[in-house]
This record gives structure tokens, C-alpha cells and sequence, in this order.
């Protein structure tokens, strides 16, 4: 018989439509894709049983209130919501919600947070002392707000706490998230599988940056530039030296590097060698293939150009980012 999964995921006005929906859909397809491994049994909780509208003006429906919960919890999940400002999104700390979290988390077998929802746990006291990770755009306000709690804006989530206590990145990271928590529960496989069924393109890692290379650089105003930067991504295996792409683009090297670095911000080699880099990162976090096959595997060549380029792009070593970002199946 599978090992029942009682979710529950907090819901209160204005909360993240996706930071609900997205984790619940991963729960309710593994059940699906593991026949019966898998008994994820997913209860939305609010302030009140009963509707509950969400920042996207559709409504949840809470199953039960807060104070029903009980303590028979194996993964607390709690999403967020912010106001807009004039300065930018902003937050929003519910106390009735803080208080809950507080008392509910320490009977849960473990507790994450999606987007926004980080400030909670930090405001319930949960992240003092630890690396956490939020979307991108409030983590200066987290940062602020709570001192003792080490705040990471790049990962698409953060596992701390001896894998009990996890954070996850904005939107939809939600789902890389919860794909990360199946993967410890059930295995990679199963993860994977239902990666494929949400017709992602890959299951990302918690190391990986909340934006991918092309997301990275800001968008170019000449649209060839930006064309050629996602060809880039698609033939990281070929000729990608300033020369080769210079002609690609029917220009002179000198004037490709010059408008290449005035569009992105970067040289062209820069930008390629982040684009392999983070081929690299993926390789390291998901296999346990020596330093000069991920080399390879990425186009960079030898283990001693790998190092390198970590050094240059990440300031750490291929060893040290594998050490912290491993991630291991169940």
C-alpha cells in the first residue's frame, strides 16, 4: 500500500492562482503516472471553509478552515500574495496566516514555501538561520524584513533544514518545486514522468537560476539579435566564436561585438560560455559523470576550461556548485 501524502495548502484573499493550482496538479498527476505509488491527498486550507478569491479573480474553494487542519500534516505548503505600489510589488503578511504557520509547521514532515509565500514563513520564524529564496522581485523586501534569514534571489528553489524546510522562486517555479518534492518521495522517474505529462521542457534543478541565459540579459531592440541569441541556445554544439557568428549575422566582427554587447550587455563569448555553463550546472546537479565528461557534454572542452568558466561566471568550482546542488533520488 502507498504511503499516503496529506498536502495541505494555505489559501487566503489575493493569493497566487498558480502558486496554488500548479503544485496540486503535480501531486494529482503523480498519482496518476506512479499507478498507485504515489497517494498524494491534497486539502486547500483558508481562514474560512468555503470560497476564497485569488489575485486572478477566479475562486478556490477551501476545503476547511485553518483550526481544522489538525496536526495530521506531512507537507505544509504556503503560497503568497503581494500588493502593487508605486515602488513595486510588495509582500503581503497576513497575521492571521503567520500564526497558523507557526503553530501548524512544527507537525508537518516538511514545509515550502511558493513565491511570495517565503515572507510568511520567515515572519513565522521559520527561515532565521537559513538560506532561503523568493521571487525575484521581492527578495530585497524579505532581505530587509528579516536579517537573520540569508536570502538567495538567483535558485529556482532552496532545500535547507536537513530537507525539511524548502523555499521556491516565483510563478512557475511552483512547479519545479513541487516536482522536486515528488522526486524525493517517490524518485527522479517519477518526477520525470510527470514533467513529461506538463510538457515541460526539463525539470529544473534547485541550483538553477530563476532566469535561464536567454532570460538573463534584457530584451535586445534589434530583433535579429534576439533571434540570434535563441539560435544560440539551440547550437551550443557548433562554431559559436565571435567570427562565426559575426558572419551569421552578414556583419564585420568588430561591428557584431560591438552591437552584440550594446544589445545584451556582454561579449558574445561571454554569452556563450554562460550558455554552456549552464548546460554544465544541469550536469552536475542530475548525474555523478566525471568533470571531463560534463565538459564535454557542455562544448567546453577540457575539466581545466570548465573550472575556468566556473570561476569566471559563478565564482565557485564545478565540485563545490555539485556538492551544494547534487540532488539525489529517493
Amino acid at each position: 500500500m502507498p504511503t499516503p501524502h496529506r498536502v495541505v495548502i494555505a489559501v487566503f484573499p489575493d493569493v497566487d492562482l498558480l502558486d496554488v493550482t500548479g503544485p496540486a496538479e503535480v501531486f494529482a498527476l503523480a498519482n496518476r503516472e506512479t499507478a498507485g505509488r504515489a497517494d498524494y491527498q491534497v486539502r486547500l486550507a483558508g481562514p474560512a471553509a468555503g470560497p476564497v478569491r485569488t489575485s486572478a479573480g477566479v475562486r478556490l474553494l477551501a476545503d476547511m478552515a485553518f483550526e481544522d487542519v489538525g496536526e495530521q500534516v506531512d507537507t505544509l505548503l504556503v503560497p503568497g500574495a503581494v500588493d502593487t505600489t508605486d515602488e513595486g510589488p510588495v509582500a503581503r503578511i497576513d497575521s492571521a496566516v503567520v500564526a497558523w504557520v507557526k503553530e501548524t509547521a512544527p507537525h508537518a514532515r516538511r514545509v515550502a514555501s511558493v513565491c511570495v509565500g517565503a515572507h510568511v514563513l520567515a515572519a513565522a520564524g521559520l527561515l532565521d538561520g537559513k538560506t532561503a529564496t523568493t521571487h525575484w522581485s521581492t527578495a530585497a523586501q524579505l532581505a530587509a524584513d528579516h536579517p537573520a534569514v540569508t536570502v538567495d534571489p538567483d535558485p529556482i528553489f532552496v532545500r535547507t533544514d536537513r530537507g525539511r524546510l524548502w523555499t521556491g522562486a516565483g510563478i512557475s517555479a511552483c512547479l519545479d518545486l513541487a516536482l522536486a518534492l515528488v522526486a524525493e518521495d517517490l524518485g527522479e522517474q517519477a518526477a520525470l514522468s510527470v514533467a513529461r505529462q506538463l510538457v515541460m521542457y526539463l525539470k529544473r534543478q534547485g541550483g538553477q537560476s530563476q532566469f535561464s541565459v536567454p532570460l538573463s540579459h534584457p530584451v535586445a531592440t534589434r530583433r535579429d539579435i534576439d533571434e540570434l541569441r535563441l539560435w544560440i541556445a539551440d547550437h551550443l554544439d557548433e562554431d559559436l566564436s565571435a567570427g562565426a557568428l559575426a558572419a551569421r549575422m552578414c556583419l564585420s566582427e568588430r561591428h557584431f561585438a560591438r552591437v552584440f554587447k550594446q544589445e545584451t550587455g556582454t561579449s558574445p563569448a561571454a554569452y556563450v560560455e554562460a550558455a554552456r555553463i549552464e548546460v554544465a550546472r544541469r550536469l552536475l546537479e542530475t548525474t555523478d559523470s566525471p568533470l571531463d565528461q560534463v565538459a564535454a557534454a557542455a562544448w567546453l572542452g577540457s575539466a581545466e576550461t570548465l573550472h575556468r568558466a566556473f570561476r569566471r561566471q559563478l565564482a565557485t568550482t564545478p565540485a563545490a556548485y555539485r556538492r551544494r546542488f547534487r540532488t539525489q533520488a529517493t
